[in-house]
């Protein structure tokens, strides 16, 4: 998994995802969130890449235990 800033313009994408979610409700802003990530795991596609992710990004809540494998 990379920690370091990976990809160019990150101010460009964070505008671009921010107005995506202008005029959504709630709801629809989490179903595009969802979508989203799952478009871009399919980007991806490596899933031991996606799985050190999912850990890394639950890690800020406290601990947890993912499934096995």
């Amino acid at each position: 998994m990379k920690t370091e800033l990976n990809f160019t313009d990150h101010d460009a994408f964070y505008e671009r995802l921010i107005a995506a979610h202008h005029g959504l409700d709630e709801a629809q802003s989490a179903q595009l969130n969802a979508r989203l990530l799952l478009l871009l795991a399919n980007q991806v596609g490596d899933g031991a890449v996606l799985a050190e992710c999912v850990d890394a990004a639950r890690r800020l809540f406290g601990p947890y235990s993912p499934p096995e494998a």
